[in-house]
């Protein structure tokens, strides 16, 4: 099979553009420390609403016996639950996702969380707001015919003005490792 020069040459660079690419996200996530989620937590999706953490009325913010805020929610079609969470500013959270349905991911806009939430398994992401506002949760991967219609607020107050005695105070998650 006869091929003409050039259009070897254009394979080579083609190549070589590739492999540069690969080093450069390389390099850039080993130097970041970029890393895909290490929490390899699993749960039954089809009964989700009958586990101890997930089940309806466990949802929401709130302290673990360490003193840590954690935000527990499900990703279902075609919204997230609850509809409205309130966090402080400045403190880290922990968000721990599940879903009883299909892959879903979660983004809040204007920030750094951003997550996917797998069947089966727990999502888990912690992060600080540093600036108090109202932000929208989204799905930003495509779930169905309604996806257009999934999203949450997040409601982030200063520190000194959250009230704590909104969320239930409850014992860390099983799977948490108590960062």
């Amino acid at each position: 099979m006869h091929i003409d020069p050039r259009e070897k040459a254009w394979v080579y660079v083609s190549l070589i553009l590739v492999a540069f690419a690969s080093a450069v996200v390389l390099f850039t996530a080993v130097s970041a420390n970029i890393h895909p989620p290490s929490n390899v937590e699993t749960i039954d999706s089809a009964s989700l609403h009958l586990s101890e953490e997930f089940a309806e009325d466990r949802l929401g913010p709130r302290i673990t016996e360490d003193g840590r805020v954690v935000v527990t929610m499900v990703a279902a079609r075609y919204a997230f639950y609850p509809q409205r969470v309130e966090v402080p500013a400045n403190t880290p959270v922990t968000f721990r996702w599940a879903t009883p349905d299909v892959l879903h991911g979660v983004h809040v806009a204007g920030t750094n969380m951003n997550t996917m939430v797998v069947p089966g398994f727990v999502s888990e992401v912690t992060t600080e707001f540093p600036r108090p506002g109202t932000y929208p949760f989204l799905c930003n991967e495509y779930c169905g015919l309604g996806h257009d219609y999934m999203w949450s607020r997040l409601v982030v107050v200063p520190q000194d003005q959250w009230q704590p005695d909104q969320v239930q105070a409850g014992p860390n998650p099983p799977g948490d490792r108590g960062q």
